[in-house]
């Protein structure tokens, strides 16, 4: 996970459980990929995933914004 993944206080075991069980992926440009999981209490993240160096790495997590979820 790379420090932008923190802004918005997202523990990183719940974005990584966001992605383990996630039910929507959406390709947002630039490479990024828009993944919504539950977090580990069953709240919904929205945990944006780039490829970073031959690896995919979490570049954001926050809650779901509405736009994710309809």
């Amino acid at each position: 996970m790379l420090g932008s993944a923190h802004r918005h206080g997202v523990d990183g075991k719940d974005a990584l459980h966001a992605l383990s069980y996630s039910v929507r992926l959406f390709n947002v440009g630039e490479g990024m990929t828009m993944v919504i999981g539950p977090s580990t209490t069953g709240s919904l993240l929205e945990v944006g995933v780039v490829e970073w160096h031959g690896d995919l790495a979490v570049v954001h997590a926050m809650p779901a914004r509405d736009k994710f979820l309809r």
